[in-house]
């Protein structure tokens, strides 16, 4: 019998669907329940994709309507989320001494975001073993921090500092403090800190984080590093300055730092996002950072930082007339291509989103929906405070926007791809015809 090879693109949804569907049936058991009694399906669906997509946006408040057993079975959710059930299993697999089959490492090699399967297992060990290290860093960090907040009850202590940790590194956005995510520790130099070091360090990326502990020379770095690492160090700062001139009042600049870091995909905040709509420009910078995201092969979701400076390199050169190149290394027409291709699906698919989420809700107003709709897709989990109202069909959507999201749009796109195993030869050739552009 033949063989049919399936699209690793199908593997990989098929296995986030997986995990969501296996969460929302643990989040469903009364156990999982702040009060003894189910949440139900729907917002078990929707806690368990939130964490599963490393959202964060909840329909139940964690603090209170999530019992100790539906906390864990949260954290394990975003601890999986954030690495992906693809690289658990394999450090497993590889841990105990079992060899990969070429077809298992070209699905991880496309699940990783790689060009090739070449040290694609080496490079799963490394990203399951300094995820573990960075948090437990972080997890010692949150202790000193939250240990005089909690009268020094350890126990307790422990339990928030690694649930904080996981949600922070995998840029999740949960909080087990209550409803007003971190507001209450806006002045917390400690955990602001903290948390801020495992969003950076979660949503660079793993091949940068590896590429820095190999070679530790910025002459030596990839191309990808260097440009990730300016990118990201860029949008953190400017993204400061500008929400801090445009809410010079209402908001410190330990709390801009911590907001421009945090709306990059991570979901905690120490400022009300209610209070946006008493600085829509302020609302529009943080819509910005919120698009655009982490970094590929990261624990983030967004358009990601190298789609934004490839975008802005290639128009620079296109305006010069000249190829676009950076660090003295031509930029791939082809990565040029995608670039735009992503940035051009991702706003059809805010837009879109946007559309269907205030025609379903009246009262939702269009910086709310916007807002929740770019923080869905860019797996933010930021919110104006209309998550916990939303009616069922706007959290199955909304479902929807935050699995587009985590995946990304050109995963959902290249299902359609037949050529994924070879290069694209057409038997037919046309004939070129110019179409007037601008």
């Amino acid at each position: 019998m033949k063989t049919k090879k399936i699209h690793p693109y199908f593997i990989i949804i098929l296995t986030f669907l997986g995990v969501i569907l296996t969460g929302t049936i643990f989040l469903l058991f009364p156990v999982s329940g702040g009060n003894g009694k189910s949440i139900g399906f729907v917002d078990a669906l929707f806690m368990s994709t939130s964490a599963v997509c490393v959202t964060g946006l909840g329909t139940v408040n964690v603090a209170s309507g999530l019992s100790l057993f539906g906390k864990v079975i949260l954290a394990i959710l975003m601890e999986i989320g954030g690495l992906s059930i693809l690289t658990i299993a394999i450090f497993f697999f590889t841990i105990l001494g079992a060899k990969l089959s070429v077809s298992n490492k070209f699905l991880l090699r496309e699940a990783l975001n790689q060009s090739s399967v070449k040290g694609v297992t080496t490079l799963v060990i490394k990203i399951v073993i300094w995820a573990s290290i960075i948090q437990l860093v972080g997890v010692i960090l949150n202790m000193f921090a939250l240990l005089p907040y909690y009268d020094g009850n350890f126990s307790k202590a422990l339990g928030y500092s690694v649930f904080h940790s996981i949600a922070s590194f995998n840029n999740a956005g949960f909080d087990a403090f209550g409803t007003d995510s971190m507001i209450g520790f806006k002045d917390n130099l400690m955990l602001n800190t903290s948390t801020m070091f495992l969003i950076i360090f979660g949503g660079i990326g793993f091949i940068v984080l590896s590429d820095i502990i190999k070679k530790r020379n910025w002459k030596l770095l990839q191309l990808h590093t260097k440009i990730v690492l300016i990118t990201t160090g860029v949008l953190i700062f400017f993204g400061a300055l500008l929400i801090k001139l445009t809410a010079w009042t209402d908001i410190t600049w330990l709390q801009a730092f911590f907001t421009s870091v945090t709306c990059r995909t991570a979901g905690f905040t120490t400022y009300d996002m209610s209070e946006l709509t008493n600085h829509p420009a302020t609302y529009v910078i943080i819509i910005f950072l919120m698009f655009i995201g982490a970094s590929p092969c990261s624990t983030g979701g967004g358009i990601k930082t190298t789609t934004l400076a490839v975008a802005i390199i290639s128009t620079v050169y296109y305006a010069r007339g000249k190829k676009a190149k950076v660090f003295k290394r031509k930029i791939d027409d082809a990565q040029i291509f995608k670039s735009f291709v992503l940035i051009g699906v991702g706003i059809m698919i805010v837009m879109f989103g946007t559309f269907v989420v205030c025609a379903a809700q009246k009262e939702i107003t269009l910086m709310e929906g916007l807002f929740e709709v770019v923080s869905a897709f860019s797996t933010t989990g930021l919110s104006m405070g209309i998550t916990g109202s939303l009616n069922v069909f706007n959290k199955l959507f909304i479902c929807l926007i935050m699995f587009t999201g985590r995946l990304g749009p050109l995963t959902i796109i290249g299902l359609v791809n037949k050529n994924w195993m070879t290069e694209s030869n057409e038997e037919i050739q046309y004939v070129e015809e110019s179409v007037i552009i601008g």
